[in-house]
């Protein structure tokens, strides 16, 4: 019977490969510096162990964050490399994790499970996690992407009244930040599946999370402000991580007011047409909750192709 060790997670040691693991895990470039930081900025928020044979080989871990709008649930990882799995290191993690998890008051676990990964799922089946939503991921091919059809949709908008901008041209200020944290929050609150609740506990927790990331890319977050009201109607944000030839979608939010005007295909196709001009990405990644059938419809008319499923798994500790 091989023998499996628990210890804490050693930064300096481990999170190299920790962080290639949570790229695999995530399909979303990791690197050793940001999770070094995140950890920094989060560590009383995390729960962490790691999993090695005798020689001290680090075999597996999990990964456990404390939400900050709902403080009993817990958003957790757990990964065993492929040729050390159903030895009964995954099975140690957990019932430790279950353990320290439940000593500290925690009463909701979440985790992320690839739909393709049956062995994946039914491990979190068998210690009784249960299926919340799920989530597609998509990709499109900006060679072949043509955005013509879609000039005279952007110029329609504009004679009615809609300004095209970005968060650089708006100077990127504190006030701009406000508002783009108010549509983020109420259009993630709104979508389709959904579970209705804040991204984010505050604005400083926005500017923080996102508007200080090294990611966060003022040119590439595109909106569209009602000109009569000054209300901000339709936002979509896209990046690109370093290393990788792929941008991201990141959000596509409409306000519900200003629904059916095609604003969201329209800021997609600005956002798009950044990602392959300015970013020199080769394609675009995004991912929607299966129940957002709106999102699906307009992205598969520009062309995206499925990549991905991924299942949000939950336990209720209490």
């Amino acid at each position: 019977m091989k023998i499996f060790t628990l210890r804490q997670v050693e930064p300096e040691h481990d999170f190299r490969q920790i962080a290639a693991w949570f790229t695999t895990i995530e399909g979303e470039p990791n690197s050793e510096f940001g999770l070094n930081e995140y950890f920094k900025n989060n560590t009383q928020r995390i729960l962490q162990m790691a999993a090695s044979d005798d020689k001290g080989e680090l075999l597996g871990f999990y990964w456990a964050v404390r939400d900050l709008s709902e403080p009993g649930r817990y958003n957790c990882y757990l990964y065993v490399r492929p040729d050390q799995r159903r030895q009964g290191a995954g099975g140690l993690l957990f019932d430790d994790l279950l353990h320290t998890a439940g000593g500290i008051g925690a009463y909701i676990l979440h985790i992320n499970i690839n739909a393709d990964c049956p062995e994946c799922l039914a491990f979190a089946e068998r210690r009784g996690f249960s299926e919340r939503r799920r989530q597609i991921g998509l990709e499109l091919d900006l060679d072949t992407f043509d955005d013509r059809p879609y000039i005279g949709l952007i110029a329609r908008l504009e004679e009615e009244g809609f300004h095209f901008t970005t968060m650089e041209a708006l100077g990127n200020s504190e006030e701009a930040q406000r508002k783009l944290y108010f549509l983020n929050d109420i259009t993630a609150m709104d979508v389709p599946g959904s579970i209705g609740e804040h991204v984010w506990v505050s604005f400083a927790d926005f500017q923080e999370s996102v508007c200080q990331a090294d990611w966060y890319k003022p040119n590439g977050q595109f909106v569209a402000i009602d000109t009569t009201t000054g209300d901000w109607a339709a936002m979509c944000a896209i990046t690109r991580f370093a290393g990788y030839n792929h941008a991201n979608t990141l959000h596509i939010g409409v306000d519900r007011r200003y629904r059916g005007r095609k604003l969201g295909q329209a800021v997609r196709v600005l956002a798009l047409r950044f990602a392959r001009d300015v970013l020199k990405a080769g394609s675009v990644r995004t991912y929607h909750n299966v129940r957002n059938l709106p999102a699906l419809a307009i992205d598969r008319k520009l062309g995206y192709k499925q990549l991905t499923e991924s299942i949000l798994m939950e336990k209720l500790l209490k």
